[in-house]
């Protein structure tokens, strides 16, 4: 399989009858999400707050859409009670944007927690009654970041949700096993169309890239394709783990300080 792997050389896996709810399914990461929920054939529902232009679709297939603050616990609720059954929930909803800790109003640091932590407490807890009431149980997929597990200056904030949401995940497996399921994919580097607000234009992006031990960004549909595995019957005893994509990790920096002789 080639660096540049496309949608169209992935394996597929059959999700057909079964319901994946997205949070933030609409664009970046979650659109990558919600197209590959909807190639493997899973009924989607992206929910975001505001309506895209277009709503996603793979394979000639639709994902329906639902307006929802997932910070908002009785709207999250009420969105879990309307539906006819969920079978997958990926808590992808969440970002974050630069700013050190000592800057700006506090409240803004607070609700990227909200944001990145809280509403998957929030959203995971709104589908627990449905997913525990089946005999076939349910699979829950936070979406994580190599920002919760190494030091995440300027986004601090941020990586303590990231480190807070692996947390909840591996609690939540053991409180919910046998039924449900519970895991986080670990994100690197994505490339979305948001990336050159983070690493400039494709000069700076490509630079990035050659960071990454397999020479480039993740793709949002690699992101989907580890989502698609974890809630497929090929991870029926994955639970409470993390799965890295993020193409090798990164290169220490005491390698490009060190002043041994790398010929000896």
């Amino acid at each position: 399989m080639s660096p540049e792997t496309g949608d169209a050389e992935r394996p597929r896996l059959d999700l057909s009858g079964r319901t994946a709810v997205v949070t933030g399914g609409v664009r970046g990461v979650g659109l990558g999400i919600t197209r590959a929920f909807l190639a493997a054939g899973a009924d989607v529902v992206a929910v975001a707050r505001h309506e895209p232009d277009e709503l996603p679709e793979a394979d000639g297939r639709r994902a329906r859409f639902a307006a929802l603050d997932v910070r908002d616990p009785d709207a999250a609720e009420a969105f879990a009670a309307g539906l006819d059954r969920v079978d997958v929930l990926v808590n992808n909803a969440g970002g974050t944007p630069f700013g050190p800790i000592a800057d700006g109003d506090v409240r803004r640091h607070i609700k990227i927690i909200e944001l990145n932590l809280v509403s998957a407490l929030i959203m995971s807890r709104a589908v627990y009654p449905a997913m525990a009431a089946r005999d076939e149980g349910g699979s829950i997929i936070m979406i994580g970041s190599v920002s919760g597990v190494r030091p995440s200056p300027g986004t601090a904030a941020y990586g303590a949700a990231k480190a807070g949401l692996a947390s909840l995940a591996t609690s939540l497996a053991v409180e919910w096993a046998p039924k449900i399921r519970v895991n986080t994919v670990t994100l690197g580097m994505v490339r979305t169309e948001q990336s050159h607000l983070h690493y400039g234009g494709e000069d700076g992006i490509a630079a990035v890239a050659g960071t990454v031990p397999l020479g480039r960004l993740a793709e949002p549909a690699d992101v989907g394709a580890a989502c698609v595995f974890l809630a497929s019957p090929l991870a029926g005893y994955v639970s409470g783990s993390s799965l890295l994509v993020h193409g090798g990790g990164e290169r220490p920096a005491f390698l490009d300080a060190a002043t041994v002789n790398r010929d000896t």
